[in-house]
C-alpha cells in the first residue's frame, strides 16, 4: 500500500469509481484529487519548494481536461524530472484512447511510468500501485 496517491481527472464519476478500486483494494492510504492539470501543477510546484515535499508516490493523470489538460501538465512537469524521479514518483496516464501515436508520446516523457487505457481494471491499478 502507497501512502499518499493522486488523481488528476475532471470526470466525476471515474474519480469515484476510482477511488472506489483504491480503498477496496488497500493500495493507498491517502487520496489527493484534482480536476485539472492546473490545480495539479500548483500542488506539485509548491510540494517541490518545500525542504521535505509530501509528494504522492503514484498519480493517475487524465489526458483530456478542461483549463490544462494532461499534455500540458506533463509538459510543464519535465521541468522536474529529475526530483521526481528521485522522490520515486510514478505518474500513469490514464485516457480512453488507444491511438499508438498518443501512447507513444506519452511513452516518451521520461516521467511517465505508464499508459492505462479506460475503463481501468483491477489488474491494471494494482500494477499501477506497485511500488
Amino acid at each position: 500500500m502507497v501512502k499518499k496517491a493522486c488523481i488528476i481527472d475532471d470526470d466525476k464519476l471515474y474519480v469515484s469509481l476510482i477511488k472506489m478500486l483504491i480503498k477496496k483494494n488497500e493500495l493507498a492510504q491517502e487520496l489527493v484529487i484534482f480536476e485539472n492539470g492546473k490545480l495539479a501543477l500548483k500542488f506539485f510546484e509548491e510540494q517541490l519548494g518545500k525542504q521535505n515535499p509530501e509528494l504522492p508516490e503514484v498519480v493517475l493523470l487524465d489526458l483530456n481536461m478542461p483549463v490544462m489538460d494532461g499534455w500540458e501538465f506533463l509538459d510543464e512537469m519535465e521541468t522536474y524530472a529529475g526530483k521526481l524521479k528521485e522522490e520515486g514518483l510514478k505518474i500513469n496516464v490514464v485516457s480512453s484512447t488507444i491511438n499508438p501515436v498518443e501512447v507513444a508520446k506519452a511513452n516518451s516523457h521520461d516521467i511517465v511510468n505508464s499508459f492505462i487505457t479506460k475503463p481501468i481494471n483491477k489488474q491494471a491499478m494494482i500494477a499501477a500501485f506497485s511500488v
